[in-house]
């Protein structure tokens, strides 16, 4: 009963497991602080950017979001990418942010895909700023846990790809900061292949920023 009451209304910090609170002011204090440049095994070719390392307050709250079902985190997660994307983002310009894709069976494990949860969340903190569920991820795909980043490589090739009807969101993202979102950045190898499908419609992504960098 009491971790079924834990899913409904959680009593523990996202971040620090403190009881009391979904999410404590000292957690929301590291996880907004400013993103720092990361510069992953396999290049995207643009400015890779995270909110922190794969440690501490960061690792918890995408753990939590993803395996242990805290939908409640996508807010605060969503809060911090905004700030970060306040920094990154140039004046004036619309955002476009185009989250990296899950696969399926995870997604209906996990309740739905927490990166493109937080991903709205953080469009709701930006003026001018859109979300485009342009990627989708195909069958076939392993668990990147325990790969090599070759065999990361290998595993995402041509396993990604956009959505029935891209068409509708070329216009937008010919005048926006195109940003690919994702909570966690190891080897580039999923940056690499999002960038590369989004580029052969003719979207060009100005930078790929997440929740966490290993």
């Amino acid at each position: 009963m009491r971790a079924l009451l834990d899913l409904i209304l959680p009593n523990r910090c996202g971040g620090c497991d403190r009881l009391g609170e979904q999410w404590c002011a000292g957690c929301a204090d590291q996880l907004g602080r400013a993103p720092v440049r990361v510069r992953p095994r396999a290049d995207p070719g643009i400015a890779c950017w995270a909110l922190g390392p794969y440690a501490g307050v960061g690792r918890r709250a995408v753990l939590a979001a993803k395996e242990h079902g805290r939908r409640d985190l996508a807010d605060p997660i969503g809060l911090a990418m905004a700030r970060a994307l306040v920094r990154l983002r140039a004046p004036d310009h619309p955002l476009l942010l185009v989250p990296a894709p899950t696969r399926s069976s995870a997604a209906r494990r996990r309740g739905g895909d927490p990166v493109a949860r937080s991903a709205r969340a953080a469009q709701r903190w930006l003026i001018d700023c859109r979300t485009a569920p342009l990627l989708r991820m195909s069958s076939g795909v392993r668990d990147s846990v325990g790969l090599t980043p070759r065999q990361r490589v290998d595993n995402l090739r041509d396993k990604i790809s956009t959505v029935a009807e891209p068409d509708r969101w070329l216009t937008r993202a010919a005048k926006a900061q195109v940003v690919v979102v994702d909570d966690v950045l190891t080897t580039g190898a999923t940056a690499c292949e999002a960038v590369r499908v989004l580029g052969r419609i003719g979207i060009v992504p100005r930078a790929v920023l997440v929740v966490c960098a290993a």
